[in-house]
C-alpha cells in the first residue's frame, strides 16, 4: 500500500521530505567521495566534487583536479551533455561566479540546463561569498544549501582556514610511547612507531603544503622531510626550517637532495655569511624576526604564498612555541605502546608549559583509531562553534 494511503496527511509532508533528504545526503557523500581523490593536488583551491543525477540515475560526476583545471562542476556537465538538462546538480562547495583562471561555473549550470542545485558549504572566498547561488537562483534554478555541511567543511578545512585568515591550517604531528617520550635519554628515536604508522606521515606529508621543523631536529636528524609512498609517487611539501641564526649545516639533506624547495627562517641577527652559503647551495633564505624567529611572521608568509596547510613535525620546543602561541589548529599523536622511561627522556612539548589542568588545551571533535600496532589520537584545538 502506498505511503499516502496509510499515512496520516499532517505526516505526509514529514515523509516526503525525509525521503528526500536523505537521498539528497546520499548523493551528496559521493560527491564528497569523489573530492578526496585530489587530496594534497588542488591547493589553493578547495577539494570539491560533484555529481549530476537524472530520474534518480546518476548521469555524470567530476572532481576538481588541480588549481587552473576545470573546476568539478564543468567536468560533470562535459560528461552528462544533453542529460544535464533538468537534472539536479550535487556539489560540495558553492559554485563560483567569477573569472578566475576558468570561467565563472554557475553560469555553465545555467547554460546546461540545470534545474536543481544542492551546495553542502557556501564559499567564504570574497569573490564568490554567495554570488554563485545568487546568480543560480536568479535564473530559476532551485537551491538548496547546508546538505553534509559538517563533513564539507571538514574536508576543506585548510581551504577555509586559509581564505578567511590568510594562514595555512596548522597541523601538529608528534609521536610518543605510552608514557610521553618521544626518545630515549641518550636521544634514540629510531623507530619508536611501525611501519603503518610512519606510512601514514608520509601521506600525511602528500597531502600538506608545507612541512616545519626547527633547527634542532636537522641537526640532530638531518631529515630529508620528503614524502616516501611505497605504491605511487608522492608530493613533497615545501620544507621550511626554523632557524634564528642560520646554523643549518650547508651540506644537510634537505638543503643539497634537490627533492622539494627548502626555506629556512632566519632572524635578523643571522651571521651573513651563513646566511650567503645557504642561498648558494640553493636554500631559499627569509628573514622573518629580529631576535627570534616570529611564528605568527612565518604564518603570513606561508599564507602569502598560497600554503594552505601546514605539517609541524617539531621537537618540544618549537611544538611548545606553536602551542603556547595559540597557532596549532588540529593535532595528531601517534602512542605506541611501549614504556620508555626516563626522567630526562625528552617529551613533546616543552616549554614552561600550564599552570594547572584547568588552563591546558583541550581537544575537540576526537576520533581514534588502530594504525598497526599504535594508535592514532587526532583532534581540533577549536571548539566546533569555531
Amino acid at each position: 500500500m502506498p505511503p499516502e494511503e496509510i499515512l496520516p496527511a499532517a505526516f505526509l509532508f514529514f515523509y516526503e521530505w525525509t525521503v528526500m533528504n536523505e537521498t539528497d545526503e546520499s548523493y551528496m557523500r559521493e560527491a564528497l567521495h569523489l573530492a578526496e581523490f585530489a587530496r594534497g593536488r588542488t591547493s589553493p583551491n578547495p577539494l570539491v566534487g560533484a555529481l549530476i543525477v537524472r530520474d534518480g540515475i546518476v548521469a555524470a560526476s567530476g572532481w576538481h583536479r588541480a588549481a587552473g583545471e576545470p573546476h568539478a562542476e564543468i567536468h560533470a556537465l562535459r560528461m552528462a551533455g544533453e542529460l544535464a538538462r533538468g537534472a539536479t546538480l550535487y556539489v560540495t562547495l558553492e559554485p563560483c561566479a567569477h573569472q578566475g583562471r576558468t570561467g565563472p561555473c554557475a553560469k555553465a549550470v545555467i547554460a546546461a540546463g540545470i534545474t536543481r542545485v544542492v551546495v553542502a558549504l557556501r564559499d567564504p572566498n570574497p569573490l564568490v561569498a554567495g554570488r554563485g547561488i545568487a546568480m543560480l537562483e536568479a535564473a530559476g534554478i532551485e537551491v538548496v544549501t547546508g546538505v553534509c555541511a559538517a563533513e564539507a567543511r571538514r574536508q576543506n578545512a585548510a581551504f577555509l582556514t586559509w581564505v578567511t585568515t590568510k594562514r595555512p591550517l596548522v597541523t601538529l604531528k608528534t609521536a610518543m610511547t605510552l608514557d610521553g617520550k618521544i626518545a630515549s635519554h641518550t636521544g634514540a628515536s629510531r623507530w619508536i612507531t611501525g611501519e603503518e604508522a610512519r606510512l601514514r606521515v608520509h601521506e600525511m606529508r602528500d597531502a600538506s603544503d608545507a612541512i616545519l621543523v626547527g633547527i634542532g631536529t636537522v641537526l640532530a636528524d638531518d631529515p630529508s622531510l620528503t614524502t616516501r609512498l611505497p605504491h605511487r609517487a608522492g608530493k613533497n611539501p615545501l620544507r621550511v626550517v626554523l632557524d634564528s641564526a642560520a646554523r643549518t649545516p650547508h651540506d644537510a639533506r634537505l638543503v643539497t637532495d634537490g627533492a622539494a624547495p627548502t626555506v629556512i627562517a632566519v632572524s635578523e641577527r643571522a651571521d651573513q655569511r651563513r646566511v650567503d652559503r645557504l642561498r648558494a647551495c640553493g636554500a631559499e633564505v627569509v628573514t622573518l624576526g629580529a631576535e627570534r624567529v616570529e611564528l605568527p611572521r612565518v604564518l603570513d608568509w606561508l599564507g602569502a604564498r598560497d600554503c594552505t596547510s601546514l605539517l609541524v613535525e617539531g621537537g618540544a620546543a618549537v611544538n611548545w612555541s606553536f602551542l603556547a602561541g595559540g597557532y596549532v589548529d588540529r593535532i595528531c599523536a601517534f602512542i605506541a605502546p611501549m614504556l620508555m622511561g626516563g626522567g630526562e627522556a625528552p617529551t613533546p612539548v616543552g616549554g614552561v608549559g600550564f599552570d594547572a589542568p584547568q588552563e591546558a588545551l583541550h581537544l575537540y571533535d576526537m576520533h581514534v583509531e588502530q594504525v598497526g600496532a599504535d594508535l592514532l589520537v587526532t583532534g581540533s584545538l577549536h571548539t566546533p562553534a569555531e
